[in-house]
């Protein structure tokens, strides 16, 4: 089982950056993929990107794809998303998550473990 906790988030101007980190414990981090999905109000939560476990592979919602970047630090069982050129439309919720299944795996139900979240505000 994993504990994912994260920060990071806050208040920026359109065309800012912010970068997030999503702490995981355990001891055995390298075996989940990662993802970032967000929730804006009154939205359903929705995929932004993911990291598999074993090459790091990445892949993007269209939206974020060019302005976001997701990686992984095994050694501090840590995963980040650095987002730029942000856009009042990124406003939302930030969750990360895990799970021990591999592959692109996009959906929330593939996702076994999530952190409590964290607010990203775009202010235009």
């Amino acid at each position: 089982q994993v504990q994912l906790v994260e920060s990071g988030g806050g208040l920026v101007q359109a065309g800012g950056s912010l970068r997030l980190s999503c702490a995981a414990s355990g001891r055995t981090f390298s075996t989940y993929a990662n993802a970032w999905f967000r929730q804006a109000p009154g939205k359903e939560r929705e995929f932004v990107a993911t990291i598999t476990k074993s090459l790091g592979n990445t892949y993007y919602a269209y939206s974020v794809k060019g302005r976001f970047t997701v990686s992984r630090d095994n050694a501090k069982n840590t995963v980040y998303l650095q987002m730029t050129s942000l856009k009042p439309e990124d406003t939302a919720v930030y969750y990360c998550a895990a799970t021990l299944k591999n592959g692109i795996l996009t959906s929330t139900q593939t996702y076994d473990y999530w952190g409590q979240g964290t607010q990203v505000t775009v202010s235009s």
